[in-house]
């Protein structure tokens, strides 16, 4: 039985990431002949990708709190990859990830056709960063970062870095603080973290295999960003977010 479901399971989850090719592609061609950029077409496309792929993977999700009505610069604690599906099906977003996703098998390719933004670590590059970010909220683009900069268990949440906040500050848009967690029988998952050595293959083949995962999401109130500097910024959403865990945290946010 436990088989059957994982087969089930992963047909429909190719079925899935096969009409979001085939989509990508489209868009990346008429995107070439037309000369024009669709960015807003590619984010509005990406979140009806990212609700189907959500609902091909065993999540039962719930979503607390008010959706922003104006873009914002989304700031989430980060547990696995399956956080980014759950989350942009919310809004039309566009992400930041490291660079080493853009690698990554398809996976890498259906981020990049869907906007997202690479950083490599520690390449020092955080002045031309922001002002890409800028730009993006400066057009209306709503963005979500993960401050913490890697993921972690979700038992604990990492200290936030303030160095991609200033693109908030310079944009003028507030802060969208997001909790996420995952839970089995009421206890943390220990399924979804995709952290350490993990590769994605094996930590998707668990999670298919795995029983039904309850996710809350918690959008958390908006945090104006006049007035204050990254560090301020970042301490203020890691408390929103720690206290919408309940988890221990790190002392403080910085922004190195």
């Amino acid at each position: 039985m436990a088989k059957l479901r994982l087969y089930l399971r992963l047909l429909r989850l190719l079925a899935v990431v096969a009409l979001g090719t085939l989509l990508a592609g489209l868009v990346n061609l008429l995107e070439r002949l037309l000369r024009h950029d669709l960015m807003g077409l590619r984010q509005r496309l990406s979140r009806w990708f990212f609700a189907r792929l959500a609902n091909a993977l065993p999540f039962r999700l719930s979503v607390h709190g008010e959706l922003p009505q104006e873009p914002m610069l989304w700031v989430s604690n980060h547990i696995s990859w399956t956080d980014i599906p759950l989350l942009g099906m919310l809004a039309p977003l566009s992400f930041l990830s490291k660079a080493e996703v853009r690698s990554w098998p398809l996976a890498g390719w259906l981020a990049q056709q869907a906007g997202t933004l690479f950083i490599r670590r520690g390449a020092g590059d955080s002045s031309l960063l922001n002002r890409q970010l800028g730009q993006h909220l400066e057009q209306g683009r709503p963005l979500l970062i993960f401050p913490e900069g890697t993921t972690s268990d979700g038992q604990v949440l990492r200290t936030f870095h303030g160095r991609l906040l200033s693109s908030a500050i310079e944009s003028g848009v507030a802060l969208q603080p997001v909790a996420i967690r995952y839970l089995q029988g009421g206890q943390p998952c220990m399924v979804t973290p995709f952290i350490g050595d993990d590769d994605l293959l094996s930590h998707l083949l668990r999670l298919l295999a795995s029983e039904r995962i309850d996710v809350q999401i918690r959008l958390l109130p908006p945090i104006a960003s006049t007035a204050q500097n990254r560090n301020q910024l970042a301490r203020r959403a890691h408390a929103a977010v720690a206290s919408a865990l309940d988890v221990g945290g790190e002392t403080h946010a910085q922004a190195a």
